[in-house]
């Protein structure tokens, strides 16, 4: 597991990250999302030991995070860290290298890289002369390359096309169906639905919610769409259990239950006021609920 433990970090009188806990178990795909300046990018950089945290630890199966351990994850910053002027194959072969494997694994695992993602024939081209798609997918084989124990990707669907896209999902779902933690951020927030187990959110330095798609769903209750035809204006406003969300008078309310509530009883009100021609739970996108609870502000730390 790779435990992040309340690490806290100043730049000058400006407060970066403070007390910021989460876990990456093997095998799962943990995606952090957040606005520009929320400390993604500083706490990835923590937990590869490229900056050091004022306050708390990273550990990666119960040990500090050392030089050693280091050597083992797979890491892929927001910008190009790549030579550009370097031909592809001999560079990440180099880096095979940087990270012990030997010369002969060190070729293989380059082929067999860049062929499964899409640039095997691109060996001999400096990286300045890919497009900027093709940079992202080497960058990817460079953090793949020495078959890391942790992946810690920074924006790594950034300037892909779908198909790309789809690719790079498929490599780190695989990954982490090997047992790999993967931890990954990205401002595309449907495909970190779509691909994540589990879900950070932070904001200005804070963990504001950690947990699956459900769970942050279901944090402050469930939510309902109700479509009752013709209801009088307030029908649901004083249902005990219930906050109207939106809608209250028209045919598509919104509400959210309680965690007590029972719905059969919201189901009978709406009955009584209207013929019901829906009632089901409403699922937001993570958009919406990355909105929701950022404005919420933290909760109980994960």
């Amino acid at each position: 597991m790779l435990d992040v433990a309340r690490i806290t970090k100043r730049f000058g009188a400006r407060h970066a990250l403070s007390e910021v806990s989460f876990t990456v178990e093997p095998g799962e795909v943990f995606g952090f999302v957040g606005s520009n300046g929320a400390g993604k990018t500083t706490t990835m950089r923590i937990v590869l030991g490229v900056l050091t945290a004022d306050a708390g630890e990273v550990r990666w199966q119960g040990r500090p995070v050392d030089a050693e351990l280091r050597r083992r994850i797979g890491y892929m910053p927001e910008e190009r860290g790549l030579y550009p002027k370097m031909k592809v194959g001999d560079q990440l072969r180099y880096l095979a290298r940087l990270h012990g494997l030997p010369r002969a694994e060190a070729g293989a695992a380059v082929t067999r890289w860049t062929e499964q993602l899409g640039v095997g024939g691109r060996l001999g081209d400096e990286v300045q002369k890919l497009s900027l798609g093709n940079q992202q997918r080497v960058q990817l084989c460079a953090a793949l390359v020495h078959d890391p124990e942790v992946l810690v990707l920074d924006e790594p669907f950034s300037g892909l096309d779908p198909t790309a896209v789809e690719v790079m999902s498929g490599v780190l779902r695989a990954k982490a169906d090997a047992g790999v933690p993967v931890i990954f951020s990205s401002h595309q927030l449907e495909l970190v639905e779509r691909l994540c187990d589990r879900i950070g959110i932070i904001a200005d330095g804070r963990m504001v919610a950690v947990g699956s798609v459900t769970e942050l769903r279901e944090r402050d209750g469930a939510s309902a769409v109700l479509d009752v035809h013709g209801p009088p204006a307030g029908w649901a406003a004083g249902l005990p259990g219930v906050e109207v969300l939106g809608g209250d008078g028209s045919q598509h309310t919104r509400v959210r239950l309680a965690p007590d509530t029972d719905d059969q009883t919201v189901l009978r009100a709406a009955l009584a006021a209207g013929p019901v021609r829906e009632f089901r739970r409403w699922r937001p996108p993570l958009t919406e609920l990355y909105r929701d609870v950022v404005q919420a502000g933290p909760v109980a730390a994960p």
